[in-house]
């Protein structure tokens, strides 16, 4: 019998650990997938069922907890799941959100278009300052940098200065 207490109050001591800090990266963070198929968890594990695959390298998505070698992870949908720490790097990229997006030259409303982002499409992140971020899209062999509001995009904290 008290085994079985010690046992129960063990499982309660590590249930509490999961959003434990465990790294020295601050939580939350935005991060983004590693691999081309990643495997969102219920839980901290691989004895844990899988419960979406996905399959788009360099989606942006965020961290919120972390235990020992996983990551709990949020997506812009807000489907949360763990994901083994290797499957996500600190490249910065965004979402495009919304609705069909109009890439600025500079951080003005009033600047000269650079392009027309839909929805989904994956930037990487340069810069943020006050209401602009600075992003950099791939569009077939040649980059095309501008500039999108913070709230047309996801993948930044409301006021993270990203340099």
């Amino acid at each position: 019998m008290r085994f079985a207490c010690a046992l129960v109050i063990g499982l309660a001591v590590a249930g509490t650990s999961f959003a434990a800090e465990q790294s020295t990266e601050p939580v939350p963070r935005f991060v983004s997938l590693r691999a081309d198929e990643v495997n969102l968890r219920s839980g901290p594990g691989v004895r844990y069922p899988i419960e979406v695959v996905y399959r788009r390298k360099g989606l942006p998505v965020e961290i919120v907890a972390q235990f020992d070698q996983w990551r709990q992870i949020v997506d812009s949908q807000g489907t949360k799941g763990w994901v083994q720490e290797r499957m996500v790097t600190g490249i910065r990229n965004v979402l495009v959100s919304g609705t069909q997006r109009v890439l600025r030259q500079s951080a003005d409303k009033a600047a000269a278009p650079v392009a027309r982002l839909d929805p989904g499409v994956i930037a990487h992140l340069l810069a943020c300052r006050d209401a602009w971020c600075e992003i950099e899209v791939q569009n077939g062999g040649s980059d095309i940098k501008g500039w999108l509001g913070r709230d047309e995009i996801w993948g930044v904290l409301p006021d993270e200065v990203v340099k």
